[in-house]
């Protein structure tokens, strides 16, 4: 069964940090690039975060560049986003996707919310 499954959300005070995780089954995430998008109550889903199959390329909304960094370990079959510096307008569901052609997945979503 291919499933991506988030962790890491939680409540954090602002300038704090966390770090997700999305761990891949039931297929191998080496040859798929991976994305992070987030969605706020009452707004659009919003990709925050993209990295390529070798990890060598990555992009970033310009919300959080500087502070967001995303990673993957193919050999655990595991992407990241390690998230710093966190405002509250980082809350929101986070999700990750791991695309190849016209095969995309994604994760149920994991909430993080920063308020103090």
């Amino acid at each position: 069964q291919v499933q991506l499954v988030e962790s890491g959300g939680a409540l954090v005070q602002p300038g704090g940090s966390l770090r997700l995780s999305c761990a891949a089954s039931g297929f191998t995430l080496t040859t798929y690039y991976m994305s992070w998008y987030r969605q706020a109550p009452g707004k659009e889903r919003e990709l925050v975060a993209a990295i390529t199959s070798t990890g060598v390329g990555t992009n970033y909304a310009n919300s959080v560049k500087g502070r967001f960094t995303i990673s993957r370990d193919n050999a655990k079959n595991t992407g990241y986003l390690q998230m710093n510096n966190l405002k509250p307008e980082d809350t929101a569901v986070y999700y990750c996707k791991a695309g190849q052609g016209a095969a995309n997945y994604w994760g149920q979503g994991t909430q993080v919310t920063v308020s103090s």
